[in-house]
């Protein structure tokens, strides 16, 4: 059985947050600016967890937009893109609709592309590029990085990831008919990751919520072969509660990004088993470029 990309990107991720955590440019946020972070698919989920850490650390006020959906009327200090390719074609007219406005940073792993004369400023995470349509490290390497401009130490997170992409995967997770991902704070936006991740490799039936709301409806999803998957410290009672469904309650002591990497591991797993290509899913590209659009 040959090795996908995927794969192979997924199990250099200790390494490539070893790189990310050593970068420290001085072109991220400074303390009091007002930022807005924006990106499409995975990119966006990582802007929302980046958002809620800086406004948690005290960094200054930091939201978070999908790059279609970005409200032009408001002003901001600065506006960072995250996005892998460089040519998604939502980033770039949101660039180029700033040029001029507000100072924009993109964090890009391909430094040969459109976006490179889009931003005022970049950091190039090549090293995280990725062959693979389905995003992991790419994302993950820019969390890294974010997470230590904000004063956190890594190194637990490193470690924990070491383990997760490595260790076996349990039968219950392999075998499950549907998962529920929960967050609260910055792991919202992990949980909608892994969301996706579990619907782009393997077609999964997924969902994803804050941990509170869960009990508010979604939980009656749960029940026998079905999972609620916690990322970070659980609401008091859901475990308890998760399993009066009959379902599996995971909630691991791990760093919630090392989580993230055994999401990862299982989508492809279940891909795998279900007969699809973890590198090529289906009707994905590795980036949107639509028609008709100037870049």
């Amino acid at each position: 059985m040959r090795e996908h990309f995927v794969e192979t990107e997924i199990i250099s991720q200790p390494d490539c947050w070893r790189r990310a955590v050593t970068l420290a440019p001085d072109s991220l946020p400074a303390p009091g600016e007002r930022v807005a972070v924006v990106g499409c698919g995975t990119s966006w989920f990582v802007a929302q967890s980046y958002a809620q850490l800086r406004e948690a650390a005290g960094q200054g006020e930091t939201d978070a937009f999908a790059a279609s959906e970005f409200p032009f009327a408001r002003g901001y200090d600065r506006v960072v893109a995250i996005t892998r390719s460089g040519t998604t074609t939502e980033v770039l007219d949101l660039l180029d609709r700033l040029r001029g406005r507000t100072p924009t940073l993109a964090l890009i792993g391909d430094p040969e592309t459109p976006v490179v004369s889009k931003a005022n400023q970049l950091v190039v995470l090549d090293f995280a590029d990725e062959r693979s349509v389905v995003q992991t490290r790419f994302a993950t390497s820019v969390l890294a990085l974010l997470r230590a401009s904000l004063g956190e130490d890594l190194d637990r997170a490193i470690a924990d990831c070491e383990l997760a992409v490595v260790e076996p995967l349990a039968d219950e997770l392999v075998h499950a008919e549907q998962f529920t991902f929960l967050g609260r704070g910055w792991t919202n936006g992990l949980a909608l990751e892994a969301g996706l991740k579990m619907r782009e490799a393997a077609g999964a039936w997924t969902e994803s919520y804050p941990a509170m709301e869960y009990r508010h409806g979604p939980i009656s999803i749960t029940g026998p072969n079905r999972v609620a998957w916690m990322f970070g410290t659980a609401p008091e009672e859901l475990p308890e509660q998760v399993a009066a469904t009959g379902g599996v309650f995971r909630a691991g002591d791990r760093d919630p990004m090392a989580e993230l990497v055994t999401v990862q591991r299982l989508a492809v797993a279940i891909a795998l088993g279900r007969g699809l290509d973890p590198d090529r899913p289906r009707h994905l590209t590795r980036s949107v470029v639509l028609r008709g659009v100037d870049q």
